[in-house]
C-alpha cells in the first residue's frame, strides 16, 4: 500500500502517561484504604484500546501489512515479563507466607495468571455460590491483564479482516470502514454488558465479550481524534471534569456490584474528555498537571505500581492484619509499589524488552517461566503429598468428628482433616459432579445416588446449600441399605413459599414440588429455619413449604439451620488460631431462628424436626474443630468430611422414619 491506511496524529501523549498513573493510583487508594473498587481498570482499558489501535494502523501504514509474528511477538515481549516475574515471586511467597486454606485456589490463580485467562478462572468461581466467598488471592487482579491480552488478540483478528476488506474491495474511505467495525463491535459489546450485568453481574464484571467494548471506544477515539476540533474553553472545561469525575467514580457508585454495564460509560467518558483536552494547550487546562515531567515519568512506572500494590496489600492482610492499613501503612505500600515498579522495569522489563536480538529477549522469557512451572508444580505436589499424608494415616477412631461432641469417646493428638489447604475444596459430591444447580437454572436437576436400582424407599433431599451440605451425612447413613438418595438443591435458592411469583427462585420451588408430587418420594429432608435472620416471615415461609411436602402426603424431615458467622472461621483459624476463633465465635449470635425453632418444636404437628446445634459444640462452646475434623469450610457451611460424621445420627432418624 502506498498510501496510508487512515490518517491519525501518532504523537507522544504526555498527559496519557499522566493518566495511567492517576488511573493506577486510584486503583490502588481505593482498594488499600476503602476496600472498593475504583473505575481505574475502566480507563486503563480506554487508554489500551487508543494505543494498540494507533501502533496497529502506523505499522500498517508503514510497511503496508499486519502480521502476526511481528505483533505478537512485540506484545510478548511488552507484557510477559512484568507479569511471569511477579508471578514468580508471588509463588515463592504464597508458600512461606500464605494460609494453607487458600493456597489451592492461589495456585489455580497463578497458572490463569501465567497464561492469561485469570478473568476466566474468576468469572466462574465468583458465580459458584459456595466459591465466592473463599479469601482473594494475591494474583486476582491479575483478571485486568488476562482480558487486555485477550482483547489484543481481537483486535488483530479485527484489523486482518480490515486490511484485508480494504486490499480486497480497493475501499479508499477506510476511516469510514473502521468506523463502521469498531462501531458495531462497540455497539455489540456494550448491548450484552448491560444484559449480562443486569442478570448475572459476577459473571460479566470478568468476562471478555462485556469489556471489548471499553478498547474499542479507545479505538474510535483514535481513529476520529483527528477530525475531532474542541474550542480552548471546551478544552479546559472537560479537561478538569473528567479528571474531578475520574476521582469521584469509587465513591459515587458501587463499581464492584454495578459495572461493567452502563454506569462504566461514567469513568471512561471521563477519559476521553482528558484525552480531547489534551489535543489543545491551554494555560489552565488538566494536561499542564498531567503531561508534567513526575507524573510523566511514574507514567511509565503504572503498570508496575497495578501489579505489585495487591500483591503487598494481600500479603499484609495475611499476615499482619486483616483490617485496612492505616493511613501511613497504606502510603508505604504505595510507595513500595512505585519503588519495585522501578525496580523491575530497569532490571527485568528493560533488558528483555531492548535486547539486541530477539532470541535473547525469548530465552531470558522462557527461563523464567520455565521457573514459574516449576514453582507451581512445587506447590501442588507439595499440597498433594500433605493431603495423600493426613489420609493415609485416618482411621475412625482418630477422626470421630461430630461424635466427639457427645464427650464419650476418646480424641487423640493428630492434626485435623481435611488438611486446611484443602478445606474450601471438601465440597458435597452434588456440587462436584454437578448435579446442583446454579442461579441461573430454573429447571428441576436432579442428582441420584445410593442404590439406584431395586430400591425400596427413596429419600430427597432438598433446599439451598444449607440443604446440600448434608449430602454427606445422607449418603453415610444410607450405606448398607436398599434406600435411593436425589439431591435436589439449588444454590441461594431455600425450599420457601416466599419468594416473589414468577421469580426464577420461585418458578424453581414450583417446579421442585410438582416433581416431588409426581414421583414415588418416601421422605423430604431440608433445612427447615435459616439460622442467619430473626425475620419472621422467612422463618414461616420455610415452615409452611414443608407443610406443603406433608400435606402432599411425603414425610419431612426438617432440620434445624447449623449455626452462622459474620467471619470466615477457616480463615480465622490460620490467622488467629484455635482458641482465639473459639472466643469468637461464642461472643457471636451465630444461630438467629432460635425463636422460630423454639415455636416449632412447641407446636411440631406431623413435621419431624432435628436439632443437630449440640453437635457443633465441645465442652458447651461452639468450635471450629470437632473430633479432629474441621467444621466450617467458610462463614456458615460445613465440610463435607463434617458432614459425613454425621451418618450414625441420621441414619438413626431414617430407621425410625421409613420403617
Amino acid at each position: 500500500m502506498n498510501e496510508q491506511l487512515i490518517q491519525i496524529n501518532r504523537k507522544f501523549r504526555p498527559e496519557i502517561e499522566g493518566l495511567r498513573v492517576v488511573a493506577a493510583l486510584l486503583v490502588a487508594v481505593y482498594h488499600i484504604w476503602f476496600n472498593r473498587v475504583s473505575g481505574g481498570v475502566d480507563v486503563f482499558f480506554v487508554v489500551s484500546g487508543f494505543l494498540i489501535t494507533t501502533s496497529i494502523i502506523s505499522s500498517i501504514n508503514r510497511t503496508g501489512e499486519f502480521k502476526f509474528g511481528p505483533y505478537i511477538l512485540k506484545l510478548m515481549k511488552r507484557l510477559l515479563p512484568a507479569v511471569f516475574f511477579t508471578v514468580s515471586i508471588v509463588a515463592i511467597l504464597s508458600y512461606y507466607l500464605l494460609p494453607e486454606s487458600i493456597l489451592v485456589k492461589t495456585t489455580k490463580e497463578l497458572i490463569a495468571s501465567m497464561f492469561y485467562f485469570e478473568n476466566w478462572q474468576l468469572a466462574f468461581s465468583n458465580t459458584d455460590y459456595l466459591d465466592a466467598q473463599q479469601m482473594k488471592t494475591p494474583v486476582e487482579h491479575f483478571w485486568a491483564m488476562s482480558i487486555q491480552g485477550q482483547f489484543y488478540l481481537i483486535w488483530f483478528v479485527l484489523f486482518t479482516i480490515i486490511l484485508f476488506l480494504i486490499k480486497k474491495f480497493e475501499i479508499t474511505n477506510t476511516r469510514k470502514l473502521i468506523n463502521l467495525i469498531l462501531g458495531s463491535v462497540f455497539i455489540v459489546s456494550l448491548v450484552y454488558s448491560v444484559y449480562l450485568t443486569s442478570v448475572n453481574q459476577p459473571f460479566a464484571y470478568f468476562i471478555t465479550f462485556t469489556r471489548v467494548w471499553e478498547f474499542a471506544l479507545g479505538g474510535l477515539l483514535c481513529i476520529n481524534l483527528s477530525y475531532i476540533h474542541v474550542s480552548k474553553l471546551t478544552a479546559t472545561i472537560i479537561g478538569w471534569l473528567g479528571l474531578i469525575g475520574l476521582l469521584t467514580t469509587g465513591i459515587l457508585f458501587n463499581v464492584s456490584e454495578m459495572f461493567p454495564g452502563y454506569i462504566a460509560l461514567w469513568p471512561m467518558t471521563c477519559a476521553v474528555f482528558i484525552i480531547l483536552s489534551g489535543t489543545r494547550n491551554v494555560k489552565f487546562g488538566v494536561k499542564r498537571v498531567l503531561a508534567s515531567p513526575i507524573l510523566v515519568k511514574l507514567g511509565g512506572l503504572s503498570f508496575g505500581v497495578y501489579l505489585w500494590h495487591w500483591i503487598l496489600l494481600s500479603f499484609y492482610k495475611y499476615n499482619v492484619s486483616t483490617e485496612n492499613p492505616n493511613f501511613l501503612v497504606g502510603s508505604a505500600i504505595i510507595i513500595v509499589s512505585f519503588i519495585l515498579a522501578h525496580l523491575m522495569t530497569k532490571y527485568v522489563e528493560k533488558p528483555i524488552r531492548e535486547a539486541k536480538f530477539t532470541s535473547t529477549s525469548f530465552s531470558k522469557i522462557g527461563i523464567i517461566g520455565t521457573v514459574n512451572v516449576l514453582l507451581i508444580c512445587g506447590l501442588i505436589f507439595v499440597n498433594f503429598s500433605n493431603e495423600k499424608q493426613l489420609a493415609k494415616n485416618a482411621t475412625v477412631d482418630q477422626y470421630p468428628g461430630a461424635i466427639a461432641s457427645l464427650g464419650e469417646v476418646k480424641v487423640p493428638d493428630v492434626d485435623p482433616i481435611p488438611s486446611f489447604a484443602n478445606v474450601f475444596n471438601d465440597l458435597p459430591q452434588s456440587h462436584i459432579d454437578g448435579s446442583n444447580q446454579t442461579l441461573k437454572e430454573v429447571d428441576v436437576k436432579v442428582g441420584v445416588y445410593g442404590k439406584e436400582e431395586g430400591y425400596s424407599k427413596t429419600i430427597a433431599l432438598v433446599g439451598s446449600s444449607h440443604s446440600e451440605q448434608w449430602l454427606g451425612a445422607i449418603l453415610e447413613a444410607v450405606k448398607g441399605t436398599d434406600y435411593r438418595v436425589l439431591n435436589i438443591t439449588r444454590s441461594g435458592t431455600r425450599f420457601s413459599t416466599g419468594y416473589e411469583e414468577g421469580s426464577m427462585k420461585d418458578q424453581w420451588v414450583e417446579k421442585t414440588m410438582d416433581y416431588l408430587k409426581s414421583n414415588d418420594i418416601d421422605l423430604v429432608v431440608n433445612h427447615i429455619t435459616a439460622s442467619n435472620t430473626a425475620k419472621v416471615n422467612i422463618q414461616d415461609a420455610l415452615v409452611e413449604q414443608m407443610w406443603l411436602v406433608n400435606n402432599a402426603g411425603i414425610k419431612v424431615l426438617g432440620l434445624r439451620d447449623n449455626p452462622r458467622y459474620t467471619f470466615n472461621v477457616l480463615e480465622s483459624i490460620e490467622q488467629n488460631g484455635k482458641e482465639a476463633t473459639i472466643e469468637k465465635m461464642n461472643k457471636e449470635d451465630n444461630q438467629l431462628d432460635d425463636a422460630a425453632w423454639k415455636k416449632l418444636e412447641a407446636n411440631p404437628g406431623q413435621l419431624n424436626l432435628l436439632d443437630l446445634t449440640d453437635f457443633f459444640k465441645m465442652d458447651q462452646q461452639f468450635a471450629p474443630i470437632i473430633g479432629n475434623i474441621v467444621v466450617y469450610r467458610d462463614y456458615d457451611h460445613i465440610t463435607n468430611s463434617y458432614a459425613k460424621s454425621f451418618g450414625p445420627i441420621f441414619k438413626k432418624q431414617f430407621n425410625d422414619l421409613l420403617k
